[in-house]
């Protein structure tokens, strides 16, 4: 892709700020939407609870990625807080979507986020992008999140979900709790351990953006994640290969319950999603093994 202008919300997230470093250092003009009074010219104000940002400062946008959204593993899901990872999600999509969809000449391309959540529980099951979607909280919100890009997909902008999996980085998101507990020496398996976790490593997981940013053939759902799920033991055994720590412990499935109440479904669920289509569009994996992705991260 030419150099251009593109606006990115939740740049100051895991993945947000990895991705405007990558934009960035390739020269693109990158205006982050922030929640406060901006400071910089590079920085344009947006309320996604409000449902609120000005179309006007979008204008001259060849992109907008929108990755901004409460964290879902950050704590208990309370009613208050299922409302609140609901409301930074559809309310901030619809509201870039309606902005975008507004515009005389909009930006040619919407890449929203969603998640692997969107496939439920599959137990052993491969899924791919054509799979249907399950059932519970995180479902039915990737669902209605993805819904939610719907006025700017109806303007003719080129609009990509990006269902990511679990990212391997060694600060935020999971992996960023992971860590330390695994150079501890307190690292093991949660529950059974059989459970699939469908991953990727935060270089892939930027660079699978930039492909989808500058691929204009290219839109609709995309599972980023590894070309091979491991299961939740696989994961913590090459954990302790390459940090050189054992793996004792063990998290019986109770305990995580209580813990983290329903959250830890979403824990101790399966996951096994492949990335069919964004192989098929021509995307390599720089780390396609978890080996190579947690080395990476360190």
């Amino acid at each position: 892709m030419e150099r251009s202008r593109i606006a990115v919300a939740g740049a100051s997230g895991l993945i947000g700020s990895a991705l405007v470093r990558s934009l960035t250092a390739d020269g693109h003009e990158v205006v982050r939407l922030v929640r406060r009074v901006p400071r910089t010219k590079d920085e344009i104000r947006w309320d996604p609870e409000a449902r609120f940002v000005d179309a006007a400062d979008l204008t001259g946008c060849h992109a907008v990625v929108n990755l901004a959204g409460a964290g879902v593993g950050s704590r208990r899901w309370t009613k208050a807080y299922k409302a609140r990872i609901q409301g930074s999600r559809l309310l901030g999509t619809a509201a870039l979507a309606e902005a975008m969809a507004s515009l005389d000449t909009p930006p040619r391309v919407f890449v929203n986020g969603s998640a692997i959540g969107y496939y439920g529980d599959t137990g052993d099951r491969v899924v791919d992008e054509s799979a249907p979607p399950g059932q519970g909280f995180l479902p039915e919100l990737c669902v209605r999140w993805e819904a939610a890009a719907s006025p700017a997909e109806r303007a003719g902008v080129r609009t990509v979900f990006v269902r990511t999996g679990l990212v391997v980085a060694r600060h935020g998101g999971a992996w960023g709790r992971l860590f330390p507990l695994f150079e501890a020496g307190l690292g093991g398996r949660l529950g059974s351990g059989r459970q699939y976790w469908s991953w990727v490593s935060l270089h892939d997981e930027v660079a699978a953006i930039r492909h989808l940013l500058d691929s204009d053939d290219l839109s609709g759902p995309f599972n980023v994640t590894a070309p091979e799920p491991l299961t939740n033991r696989e994961i913590t055994a090459a954990m302790g290969r390459v940090l050189n720590r054992p793996t004792l412990f063990t998290v019986p499935e109770p305990v995580l319950r209580t813990v983290l109440g329903e959250l830890s479904g979403d824990v101790l669920g399966s996951t096994r999603a492949v990335p069919k289509r964004l192989l098929e569009s021509g995307f390599t994996f720089a780390f396609p093994d978890i080996e190579g992705a947690v080395r990476a991260a360190l």
